[in-house]
């Protein structure tokens, strides 16, 4: 079994307008609803894939609502707790001459609703993988990560994280399967810089002798690296093709690398795998679909 957990899903709510100006009424030229949240992504792209998952999480009236049967009509099996106070958040990305995003609040989460959300997870054991990503809202404890990954140490599961500075750093003791920082948040953890692909081996590795199993670091336009478990290093430079949506690029780049590794026990093809799932999901208005992740990895030989 796959799950995905997204503790603040939202509605996205995509609009293009042509050069916008504040101040005065803009009209959109295009838009969108889609199911947000970076565990959500992952599992529609591991949906795309032929991988299916469960995605969990919170969820709260009627834009609740609207998420679930969104998630539905996609082919995505859920099983989001049910929040009393509050809405599942809209989150407004505006593509103009810049591209601005207004992300909502989300809902009260209490402690009732946290003890559903562990007993969604304590279904899992020994072969599952689970996938943790995204940020903590505010109404959740800080250390949620640490609480999940501790409540099913010692079960097998192969847990992936997804996430930036401390939520990433603190739950390397508990030596997470996977973990994606881009190579910005790499370099904030670090205190440095991090631009080329040999430069971002060296911390990646640290990651590594912190805990991680594998570190993955998307580097966007310049491809990615992958430092795996048997201590083999995979450097790669980007696909070309033109950036449409950076929008779930990253949750795409983790699951690709799940099914590449379920489909072939392989460190390499799953490095592949996730850096055109992610080049696909960038060079399109949706999240990659297995023919362009296929078509992008021929390209690549």
């Amino acid at each position: 079994m796959i799950c995905t957990v997204t503790f603040n899903p939202s509605l996205d709510y995509i609009v293009r307008v042509d050069d916008m100006r504040l101040g005065v009424i803009n009209r959109t030229s295009y838009e969108q609803i889609l199911p947000g949240g970076k565990g959500i992504n992952v599992s529609i792209v591991l949906g795309n894939l032929g991988h299916a998952s469960r995605a969990l999480g919170f969820s709260a009236g009627f834009t609740g609502i609207a998420l679930e049967s969104l998630l539905a009509a996609s082919g995505i099996d859920h099983d989001l707790v049910h929040v009393d106070e509050g809405f599942t958040r809209i989150n407004a990305k505006i593509k103009s001459n810049e591209e601005t995003e207004l992300n909502g609040q989300g809902p009260r989460i209490t402690e009732d609703n946290i003890a559903e959300l562990y007993a969604k997870l304590d279904v899992l054991g020994e072969g599952d993988i689970l996938v943790i990503s995204g940020s903590v809202p505010n109404t959740l404890p800080g250390d949620m990560y640490e609480r999940i990954m501790a409540r099913l140490d010692g079960r097998g599961v192969r847990i992936v994280v997804d996430a930036e500075r401390d939520l990433l750093t603190r739950v390397l003791p508990y030596k997470p399967f996977l973990v994606k920082p881009n190579n910005i948040e790499l370099g904030d953890i670090f205190g440095v810089e991090l631009k080329t692909r040999d430069e971002v081996v060296p911390y990646a590795k640290q990651l590594q002798e912190k805990g991680a199993v594998n570190v993955l670091v998307s580097m966007a336009g310049e491809g990615g690296v992958l430092v795996d478990a048997d201590g083999g290093v995979h450097k790669s430079p980007a696909a070309k093709g033109t950036v449409v949506n950076s929008v779930g690029a990253g949750d795409s780049s983790v699951a690709g690398f799940i099914a590449g590794y379920l489909e072939t026990g392989s460190y390499e093809t799953a490095f592949k795998m996730g850096l055109s799932a992610g080049s696909a999901s960038a060079f399109s208005d949706h999240l990659a679909t297995r023919a362009e992740v296929e078509e992008l990895m021929a390209r690549a030989q």
